[in-house]
């Protein structure tokens, strides 16, 4: 068995504010990546910027990144991160280290910016690992309670012209610290609350189904998934309650911690196309194949899904009926095009290894196909 997980993680309410100091250790110059609006109606911002300038931090605020960020906005962060012009003297390096505030996707943007600026790469290297030798410092701030990216190694990009999203990681990608608040999460609406926490639930649950599941991870992921459980539908009725919200990040956090040790599997490589090519949020596209994944998985892994349903309270019907009472709903039309283009895309993923068993393209066209016959 293996854990390893070198981020120092302060969670609860205020904790940048009693232990943000330590973000000086790390330089003079920081480079914020966030998108549009979540650092600023978070609250992170207004929190974060007083702090750097007590400290005499410098930063600049990158804050291209949108949802599934594209190869071409790292591309971007790259440049800004990495090099000023002194007239027609050499550039310069500019920053020290990047903060990363956000969902997922500013998260891993600034992991990929990191390695795409220390390591001077061009976008068709960024997921060649052998080149990744050094990383600038990465500090995270999560406005979401879903990917559990400040606990990770990866980063998941998207190409905007091929319509593929994958994913990458090693150990330099680990967030130096992360700050994880709750209060962050309390301006999320509706369906990014519940979509989120679905993402949350899909790597607490493919911490099971992964064949580098280890028992070290039972506690998170039981844990977990029992949180989710009893907090999501209570925090979707009341958005503001600070309780649930607390609960849903902490869980969030434990799907991270998982997936650092167990990467991703089916449920994901399944989900990306939809999110590429219908446009479904993250989440929502784990959460409307989350049904039929367990029910292929499940021959293979019975004897922990019983414990896992044993640790809840509940059976593996009443799990199918929650998931049906959130309304999780694919709207689309899948046809053969896209199941022909999209199945090969799906079984060179690299997630695809990670499988309890071998799973075949009639697998995966099978659970397109039903998916497709339901929206």
């Amino acid at each position: 068995m293996y854990f390893f997980i070198p981020t120092k993680i302060y969670f609860g309410c205020h904790v940048l504010k009693e232990f943000g100091k330590e973000i000086s250790k790390y330089g003079n110059k920081a480079f914020i990546v966030t998108g549009r609006q979540s650092a600023v109606q978070s609250g992170v911002l207004d929190d974060l910027l007083p702090l750097l300038e007590s400290m005499q931090i410098e930063y600049t605020i990158f804050n291209e990144i949108t949802e599934n960020p594209d190869i071409k906005s790292i591309s971007r962060g790259k440049e800004a991160f990495a090099t000023q012009m002194q007239g027609q003297r050499q550039a310069l390096p500019l920053h020290d280290f990047i903060i990363a505030i956000g969902g997922g996707s500013p998260l891993d943007a600034g992991k990929a910016i990191s390695i795409m600026a220390a390591n001077d790469l061009e976008e068709k290297d960024i997921y060649n690992t052998a080149l990744h030798k050094k990383a600038f410092p990465i500090i995270a701030i999560p406005t979401t309670s879903g990917t559990g990216s400040e606990a990770t190694q990866y980063s998941v990009l998207s190409n905007n012209e091929t319509k593929i999203k994958a994913g990458f990681g090693n150990e330099l990608m680990f967030p130096k610290l992360s700050f994880v608040d709750p209060k962050y999460t309390l301006s999320l609406g509706y369906h990014v609350t519940r979509d989120t926490a679905i993402d949350a639930l899909s790597h607490l649950l493919e911490g099971l189904y992964s064949n580098k599941y280890n028992e070290f991870l039972l506690p998170f992921i039981c844990t977990g998934v029992k949180l989710i459980f009893e907090n999501l539908h209570a925090c979707l009725a009341d958005l503001q309650n600070i309780k649930y919200r607390h609960n849903l990040m902490l869980a969030s956090n434990y799907g991270g911690i998982v997936i650092a040790h167990s990467s991703t599997t089916l449920q994901h490589s399944i989900g990306y196309p939809l999110t590429t090519v219908y446009g479904l949020s993250h989440g929502l596209a784990n959460g409307v194949v989350m049904k039929q994944i367990m029910d292929l998985y499940e021959p293979h892994i019975k004897k922990r899904l019983d414990d896992l349903f044993s640790f809840v309270g509940i059976t593996k019907n009443q799990f199918f009926d929650w998931i049906d009472t959130l309304e999780l709903q694919f709207e689309g039309k899948i046809d053969n095009t896209f199941i022909e283009k999209r199945t090969p895309e799906v079984m060179k993923s690299r997630n695809m290894t990670l499988n309890p068993f071998e799973v075949k393209e009639n697998d995966v066209i099978k659970i397109y196909r039903e998916l497709g016959s339901s929206g």
